[in-house]
């Protein structure tokens, strides 16, 4: 299979586990050895100052919100950025978007070359030919992530956009009601 480096896994309305019911997935790495994304659209209640307050500078906000990456390693952080200079990333997924190297000699010289950052609690992961099987058996659609994806203001309405994005057959789904049964 194709890697899926720097695609979107749309949630299908297949899967119940509310680590990934209705979830939005940027995916930084899917090799023959496995896969691991970020979750895009759920916010945790903390923020960085809070959480993470030695990457306040990066954000260049404290009250910037801190996001659930995934269910993996929760307590790990992960900072996504948008660099001017892809080469300033630790490993860039896709265009100028990539992962924030963990040791920074100057912090200043560094961040005046990060057009944004988020910040992410845990990730998201999959062994050898686990992620495969979940396509086949259609728990996720693709769709080709776009750089203000992983940087939503609005991840209520994320995995509903990105739905619409992909054209008519998906727009009945992406109107679907959280719980069918309630319509």
């Amino acid at each position: 299979m194709e890697s899926l480096r720097g695609q979107l896994l749309i949630a299908s309305p297949k899967i119940l586990d509310p680590n990934f019911r209705r979830v939005v997935v940027y995916m930084a790495e899917h090799t023959d050895e496995g896969a691991m994304g970020l979750v895009l659209n759920r916010p945790a209640e903390t923020t960085v100052d809070e959480a993470v307050p030695d990457l306040e500078w990066l954000t260049g906000d404290g009250a910037a919100t801190v996001w659930v990456g995934g269910p993996v390693a929760p307590r790990s952080v992960v900072v996504v950025a948008e660099f001017d200079d892809p080469s300033s990333a630790a490993l860039i997924v896709d265009g100028a978007l990539g992962f924030v190297p963990a040791e920074i000699e100057d912090r200043d010289t560094f961040a005046a070359g990060v057009r944004r950052a988020r910040i992410f609690a845990g990730h998201a992961g999959w062994g050898p030919g686990q992620l495969e099987a979940e396509l086949e058996e259609d728990s996720w659609i693709l769709e080709r992530a776009q750089p203000g994806d992983v940087f939503t203001a609005e991840p209520d309405g994320l995995w509903s956009r990105v739905l619409r994005r992909k054209g008519r057959e998906y727009v009945l789904l992406a109107t679907m009601p959280m719980d069918p049964s309630l319509n």
